[in-house]
């Protein structure tokens, strides 16, 4: 073949190839939209959908009295879609005008927003924390590219009541502490789903009209917590610890039959509507949380143990030292004053620490051991809230020669402040201990019941005839020869007992102290238990002066509340006279359902919601029928 014909031949493969390449490239789109169009359209559409979480509304924490303690603001974002169908630029002029309207900014700000968007923008925020009637008001316009969409922000209605035992919640809703923490599961509720597009970068946009699946708010939790009766433990506490120049102090007041907490308070405070603004230690709960020597208090392990024994006589005589100091193998152990010789009802009125040692040391190692632990020391009370602290009680392997009379003063054992009302509680109730808890219910949106906490019995401490010869000598130490007589309050049977305990730090026993009073009333049907503890008071280092007046103001303002304390008011039937109530911090109400029962006259001047002052003043003794005034003034 010639140069001529191959030549000719190459030209023609050449144009056969261009002219089939076209071809090839027209049957791969004939093919890619008629053949196999809808099957990659909708790979497409999988890979471009997503799916946003919308946050659910976090459930409601009340009181026992369903006073809303916790609830959630609702503010709302406010976004537009300009190139959704049948958005106008009209319609996105309404949109600026209506939302300056409700937030002071100006309509020109938020058409700038939008005018300086990048272009194609699909979702662009013009403001975020807008109120609810700014909402309603957006939502009339029925602009087709607006998307409003909620925002929850948790609000602490009482600010900074309870907080240690409602506890507080992250940034990210979380719950941190208290309620907040142990109940998370059921407050958070079930987040929804929105059905968003996202672009070849990632970026997500919303699409007016997208599904989506609606989230489910979370539970209400009802607590046990009284509100009436925890601002009062907290005034109380506040006011005490200040006039006693203390470093801190905590109250808890419960029920002892059942375990429920009626209020549980530590001071320093702090606003978990503002956690970040507490430092941790403000935010943490001593109450549950903090290890300490007891002191006497723990004499009630003590006095049980040695009467169910039988290695104590009630009506014995014992002689401590002139001095008031007795050398136990090695080590002094002292008596706050010289007691002479005294009976068993004197070594827990005047808290004998030598007496109760010598008959602690009548008891064997594994017994004393054995009533602490029914007592619940050593062991978590098992409150429905986390971060509690189980103490330490040693074993009696591990014991010294000198741990069982000092431990039988509250020496060389740790608890915490619960474990020691619950000790009490325990008394109180027959000798029955009693799981504490803070919830009583768990109701879903409809107010049914979810979850429901029945009084929990761990087990029988005491027996009921050691309850009934040892009550009265508890009674004894609120009379005016124990060592509480500031806190009695006349009208109610009350028993209890003082500590003061010497602080261990950094190795030794320094010049620093807590101070504590824990009581029970009425005893012929004890309805509550509240301890007190002043952690290093400067004006005394004693229960009983510094710490029990707290009790008294905390029980004689609760007389106002629960009827089941106003039966038996202190009367004189051979002079009609009757003790005047402590009124100040009541409302008005309370003070007259009082006042009327006891068929005292009253006239109130003043204005404001509640007492703040009276005349005659709290303890005296004055006529029935007789007129107290009173002063409203004050805040709630």
């Amino acid at each position: 073949m010639g140069d001529r014909a191959l030549l000719s031949t190459r030209l023609l493969l050449i144009l056969l190839a261009t002219a089939l390449f076209p071809t090839a490239i027209l049957l791969q789109v004939l093919r890619i939209q008629i053949l196999e169009g809808s099957d990659l359209k909708a790979l497409w559409g999988e890979q471009a959908i997503d799916y946003v979480p919308i946050p659910a509304e976090r459930g409601q924490i009340v009181d026992v009295n369903g006073r809303i303690l916790v609830n959630n603001t609702v503010s709302y974002r406010v976004i537009v879609d300009p190139l959704a169908p049948r958005t106008t630029r009209d319609g996105l002029r309404q949109v600026a005008r209506t939302l300056a309207s409700h937030t002071g900014r100006s309509a020109d700000h938020y058409l700038a927003r939008i005018n300086g968007a990048p272009r194609g923008s699909r979702y662009i925020l013009l403001d975020r924390g807008v109120p609810r009637a700014a909402f309603a008001a957006l939502r009339e316009l029925n602009v087709r590219g607006l998307i409003l969409e909620e925002e929850f922000k948790r609000r602490y209605n009482y600010g900074s009541l309870a907080s240690h035992a409602i506890g507080f919640v992250n940034h990210e809703y979380l719950g941190m502490t208290g309620i907040e923490a142990g109940y998370h599961s059921f407050l958070q509720g079930q987040d929804g789903e929105q059905q968003v597009q996202r672009d070849r970068a990632g970026r997500i946009r919303a699409v007016v009209g997208a599904p989506r699946r609606r989230p489910v708010a979370g539970h209400t939790i009802r607590t046990t917590i009284d509100a009436r009766i925890q601002a009062i433990v907290e005034q109380e506490l506040e006011a005490g610890v200040l006039r006693a120049r203390a470093d801190r102090g905590t109250v808890i007041v419960l029920d002892p039959e059942t375990g429920a907490i009626r209020a549980m308070a530590n001071y320093p405070a702090f606003d978990p509507n503002q956690p970040a603004s507490a430092d941790e230690r403000a935010q943490r709960n001593f109450a549950i949380a903090d290890m300490i020597e007891p002191g006497s208090t723990f004499k009630l392990v003590t006095a049980v143990a040695a009467v169910e024994q039988g290695v104590l006589r009630t009506d014995e005589i014992f002689h401590t030292p002139a001095d008031g100091k007795r050398l136990i193998h090695g080590q002094w152990m002292r008596d706050h004053d010289p007691l002479g010789s005294i009976d068993f009802r004197n070594v827990i009125q005047k808290s004998s620490n030598v007496a109760t040692a010598e008959i602690a040391m009548r008891l064997d190692n594994q017994s004393f051991y054995q009533y602490a632990r029914n007592f619940g020391f050593g062991n978590l009370t098992g409150i429905d809230i986390p971060n509690e602290a189980a103490g330490r009680l040693q074993r009696p392997f591990e014991w010294s020669k000198v741990t069982l009379p000092w431990m039988s003063i509250g020496y060389e054992v740790q608890v915490t402040p619960l474990q020691m009302a619950m000790a009490y509680a325990a008394f109180a109730n027959e000798g029955v201990l009693m799981r504490p808890y803070l919830v009583e219910e768990v109701l879903d949106e409809n107010g049914n019941v979810v979850q429901r906490t029945r009084p929990n019995r761990v087990r029988q401490v005491v027996r009921p005839e050691t309850i009934r010869e040892l009550t009265p000598v508890f009674e004894g130490v609120l009379t005016e020869n124990g060592t509480a007589e500031f806190a009695s309050v006349e009208g109610v049977r009350i028993a209890g007992k003082t500590g003061t305990a010497q602080k261990f730090v950094d190795g030794r026993y320094r010049t620093r102290y807590r101070a504590t009073f824990v009581g029970f009333y009425p005893t012929d049907d004890p309805k509550y238990v509240c301890l007190v503890l002043l952690d290093e008071p400067r004006t005394s280092i004693y229960g009983g002066y510094v710490s029990g007046p707290i009790f008294r103001n905390i029980t004689s303002r609760m007389m106002g509340l629960d009827e089941r304390l106003r039966r038996d008011p202190v009367v004189d039937p051979d002079t009609l006279m009757v003790v005047v109530p402590r009124l100040e911090g009541f409302t008005r109400d309370q003070a007259e359902t009082l006042l009327d029962w006891m068929d005292l006259e009253y006239d109130f001047s003043g204005s404001g919601p509640v007492i703040n002052g009276q005349d005659p003043a709290p303890g005296g003794r004055i006529r029935r029928n007789s007129e107290i005034r009173l002063v409203l003034g004050g805040t709630r």
